[in-house]
């Protein structure tokens, strides 16, 4: 018998075989249809599916990491910044994620970029670069709730760089250092006023008392003298000079 014949049927049979045969890994599954009509999801492990009538698309389960390329916008301040963010999600239901939704890898990465535009947009800078995390989680809340019709879940946002040009730098650093004076000259005034308060308190203490008065004066008399000093001057309470001078009063009537 010549097998030869029998070659061709052969190969088409091993052609099929190795067409019905799928083997997925433990992190994917596979969304099979059937004459172009969802059958069901399948795997992992060995897949044998039927030629011609059945066919199988992979997706992979495993979070993935994603680069939002950088985006050019406008804060709420007018100020023009470059923003680029990073993204990590993961298919939670292959079947949504292949009926529901073209290329959902393309289609999230285009959500990425759009939403990154509008929620940092609705932002002062000082905000962008101080409340990063919160914006964070903004961003994150709105691409979880809008893919989940794909069947994706996005776990984490995470805005990498703000880029400001060397204009905008110097203008914040010039504002940065009138804010850091504008601190100092009201701490400056507030310690004044608190040493105000201090010697008006004193002087109200001191003026209770003419003996407090004195022993004031016999101090200061003290700290002068211990200095090297050629002239001294010897203040005068006016509790002293007042007799001498209501005598002069009276000597003038």
């Amino acid at each position: 018998m010549d097998f030869t014949l029998f070659l061709p049927l052969i190969l088409v049979v091993v052609a099929l075989f190795a067409s019905a045969v799928r083997v997925l890994r433990e992190y994917e599954r596979g969304v099979v249809f059937q004459l172009g009509r969802f059958w069901k999801v399948k795997g992992p492990g060995l897949i044998i599916l039927i030629p011609v009538i059945q066919t199988m698309e992979r997706v992979d389960l495993r979070t993935i990491v994603m680069d939002v390329p950088e985006q050019d916008l406008i804060s709420k301040d007018n100020v023009s910044v470059k923003v680029n963010a990073v993204l990590y999600f993961r298919v939670i239901d292959p079947q949504k994620a292949i009926i529901n939704v073209e290329r959902y890898f393309d289609a999230t990465s285009q959500l990425a970029q759009t939403t990154l535009r509008s929620v940092l947009g609705q932002h002062d800078l000082d905000e962008m670069l101080s409340e990063r995390e919160k914006l964070n989680d903004d961003i994150q809340q709105i691409l979880d709730s809008q893919t989940d019709a794909w069947g994706i879940k996005v776990s984490n946002v995470e805005i990498k760089h703000v880029d400001i040009n060397e204009t905008m730098v110097r203008a914040i650093a010039r504002q940065a250092e009138a804010e850091r004076q504008r601190r100092a000259k009201v701490i400056h005034a507030e310690g004044e006023r608190q040493a105000a308060e201090m010697l008006v308190e004193a002087a109200k203490l001191l003026g209770a008392d003419s003996r407090a008065i004195q022993l004031r004066y016999l101090q200061t008399l003290t700290e002068i003298a211990s200095e090297k000093n050629s002239t001294v001057i010897f203040p005068l309470p006016m509790d002293l000079v007042r007799p001498f001078l209501d005598l002069a009063e009276k000597n003038k009537a």
